[in-house]
């Protein structure tokens, strides 16, 4: 998610190469994020290749805030 708050969209062989996963653990995650709505897929055609590119969501963005403030929160307390 951290990578598509910071780009508007990124594409599946650019994910794996950035992060260093298999295809499966990739395809995995990137599932699971969809199933929450968190991300949109579009599947297009580069030529004869297929281009699978996802974008994060209003939805998505919004818990991936909530999230960060979260732990924000959480190093803030265990400061003291």
């Amino acid at each position: 998610m951290s990578i598509l708050m910071v780009n508007e969209q990124y594409d599946f062989n650019s994910f794996k190469e950035i992060l260093e996963v298999t295809d499966g653990n990739l395809a995995s995650h990137l599932r699971n994020l969809e199933n929450a709505e968190y991300i949109s897929v579009e599947k297009t055609f580069a030529g004869r290749k297929p281009l699978t590119n996802y974008t994060a969501t209003a939805d998505g963005k919004k818990a991936f805030q909530s999230h960060l403030e979260f732990l924000e929160n959480l190093i803030n307390e265990n400061k003291t």
